[in-house]
């Protein structure tokens, strides 16, 4: 029987202080009130003094109340049962389902061992050509889509959620607006992905601390259903709540701040959660997509900064475009020797051309004439941002490759093109011996 304890010190915030013995760490209690018990996680101990935040708010909360500890971490369900379901950011129902109490596991727990760990090796497609063919998303990496707010990130999430070639997907909202919930919701619905899909999500109009939870949870199953030999995908919307949540905390709990007043731990922070990100040798795996939204489009941000550190590259997103200048899969090279002799050369020759399309843009809007040349890259240039960068486009990775011949084709001759010959043989498109009348 754990011990009650009838006095709280102080209440700061969503924080309660209280004196105690024989706690640890992360352990919760309960704070029954007048109107009713509220769950809460230890987040400090300093000596006799322990320090509690509270999920559903302090608000209601006297300090003659009572605080029991439970003598566990904060666990959650993992059963199939969670297939479908919507949760809130502390994993009560959200969709007026039945409440999940069998099979608990703790949450939070550490990163799987890097001696154990397996190489990456297969590609997970998606259907979205700036990811498939420039970028290659692989199983088990961790990649953050580092975007500003009013880009269509969640769009591209959702996208993502529908086409991504894997067992699970688990979504992870933190800080949502209500709308944007029911956008995921409808989509994944409409879209018939809801039945592998599960959702933990926390709007904003749910209290800050809960979305501390939501990655934890998130990655907690995700774990469960990886040693099931599930591939599994975590979608997470938007890491930047997650570190202001983290930082308010902070503030509370009055210590003492580091870059823009964001916790000395941030880092550590989000590594233990980007690095559950793993393939367990003979059986399943867990891949990160993270979105995180940059302040005033500064990389250099604490958030997006520190997250550079971690992760195995980015993609950015820019005027509703993957940009293929700054994205970057570190991994890709793994996998892109595996999908067709002509991915790396076509991939390179493609982004080279891109790259001379934008300086030759720079020189029209300096007032430059424009050669022959220049305005066989400005053709090139617009067509690749039409039929290949665009967000809309949803073609598999081979009708992808063939396009991009195509688009080649129309625009330049096979020696413009700076590609192998052996490959030009066997790929240019047939009939096409170089740009089109």
């Amino acid at each position: 029987m754990r011990k009650i304890y009838n006095k709280i010190e102080r209440i700061a915030g969503n924080v309660i202080i209280v004196k105690a013995e024989g706690v640890k760490y992360g352990e919760l209690a309960e704070v029954n009130t007048d109107h009713g018990k509220s769950l809460a996680e230890v987040i400090r101990l300093d000596n006799e003094l322990v320090a509690l935040q509270v999920y559903e708010g302090t608000r209601g909360i006297s300090t003659n109340d009572q605080v029991r500890f439970l003598g566990h971490p904060m666990m959650i369900c993992f059963s199939d049962d969670l297939m479908g379901r919507i949760f809130t950011g502390s994993g009560k129902p959200r969709d007026n389902g039945p409440e999940l109490m069998e099979n608990l596991i703790e949450i939070g727990g550490p990163s799987v061992n890097p001696a154990k760990r397996i190489v990456p090796r297969n590609m997970i497609r998606t259907g979205i050509p700036m990811i498939d063919v420039f970028n290659s998303l692989v199983e088990s990496q961790k990649l953050p889509v580092f975007s500003v707010s009013g880009e269509p990130y969640n769009e591209l999430l959702a996208r993502i959620a529908l086409q991504a070639e894997v067992d699970l997907i688990i979504l992870g909202g933190i800080g949502l607006k209500y709308d944007d919930y029911l956008y995921f919701r409808d989509t994944l619905e409409e879209g018939g992905a809801l039945s592998r899909t599960i959702f933990f999500v926390h709007t904003a109009a749910d209290p800050v601390v809960e979305a501390l939870l939501v990655p934890d949870i998130s990655l907690a199953v995700a774990e469960k259903f990886a040693l099931k030999d599930k591939r599994v995908l975590v979608l997470l919307t938007d890491m930047t709540n997650f570190a202001d949540a983290l930082k308010e905390i902070a503030i509370t709990m009055e210590q003492v701040p580091s870059n823009r007043g964001y916790p000395g731990d941030l880092y550590s922070q989000l590594a233990a959660r980007y690095e559950k990100a793993v393939d367990f040798e003979g059986s399943g795996s867990i891949t990160i997509l993270a979105v995180t939204t940059m302040p005033g489009d500064d990389v250099t941000h604490p958030i997006p900064d520190n997250t550079g550190y971690i992760t195995e590259g980015q993609f950015y997103l820019r005027n509703s475009r993957i940009e293929p200048f700054g994205s970057l899969s570190r991994l890709k090279q793994l996998v892109n020797k595996n999908t067709r002799e002509d991915h790396r050369a076509l991939m390179d020759g493609m982004i080279k051309l891109y790259a001379l399309y934008k300086e030759t843009l720079e020189k029209k809007a300096m007032g430059f004439r424009m050669s022959e040349w220049d305005n066989k890259l400005l053709k090139f240039g617009e067509l690749f941002e039409l039929k290949l960068m665009a967000l809309s486009v949803n073609i598999p990775l081979e009708k992808a490759l063939d396009l991009g011949w195509e688009i080649l084709a129309g625009c330049f001759t096979p020696e413009e093109t700076g590609l192998r010959t052996e490959l030009i043989t066997k790929f240019w498109p047939k009939g096409k011996k170089g740009e089109e009348e």
